[in-house]
């Protein structure tokens, strides 16, 4: 395996986030109307709110998904997820359905979820804020819709609480 050098670590504001709002907006729209739209937890319950108000989809479900923690029994990467939570099937049949994140690194969730949807009748597009491809696991699947792409750990500004430990936010500390 070879050693990789320090992540990158950008931190976003509220406006970072408008203007990805504003990226995604025409995109999604160009696409139609969706008949619903699925929040994939935890990451993608923030911009699902912000995308389906300015999309107005009041159809608005939840996805909880686990992969266990890579170890000697698991195949790591490989594992096959564990859904927590998960739309029963008559909920999305037939539906086209808007499947959202905040960032598609391995894109094992995301590719979980769309294959979910699909094994259930639906017809999912996935979006999400930041697509790190150099992470993505799947050479030939990536997003529907994305904001931007990156190569760095995005830490958004509800995160800021919980996502800031060692990342150097350019503010001496105090002593």
């Amino acid at each position: 395996m070879t050693a990789r050098g320090p992540i990158r670590h950008e931190m976003l504001s509220w406006a970072d986030v408008d203007k990805l709002v504003d990226i995604l907006l025409p995109q999604l729209r160009s696409a139609g109307s969706f008949d619903g739209l699925l929040m994939i937890t935890r990451g993608g319950l923030v911009p699902g709110g912000l995308l389906s108000e300015a999309l107005d989809i009041a159809y608005i479900l939840t996805a909880a998904v686990n992969f266990p923690a890579m170890s000697e029994r698991t195949t790591g990467l490989a594992a096959l997820p564990t859904f927590l939570q998960f739309p029963e099937n008559d909920l999305i049949v037939g539906r086209k359905l808007l499947l959202i994140d905040d960032v598609w690194g391995s894109g094992r969730t995301s590719t979980a979820v769309r294959q979910r949807c699909e094994a259930a009748g639906a017809y999912p597009f996935t979006c999400v804020f930041h697509f790190n491809p150099y992470r993505s696991l799947f050479t030939r699947a990536e997003p529907d819709f994305y904001g931007a792409i990156t190569d760095a750990h995005i830490v958004y500004p509800w995160e800021v609480d919980r996502g800031t430990f060692n990342i150097p936010t350019g503010v001496p500390e105090a002593n």
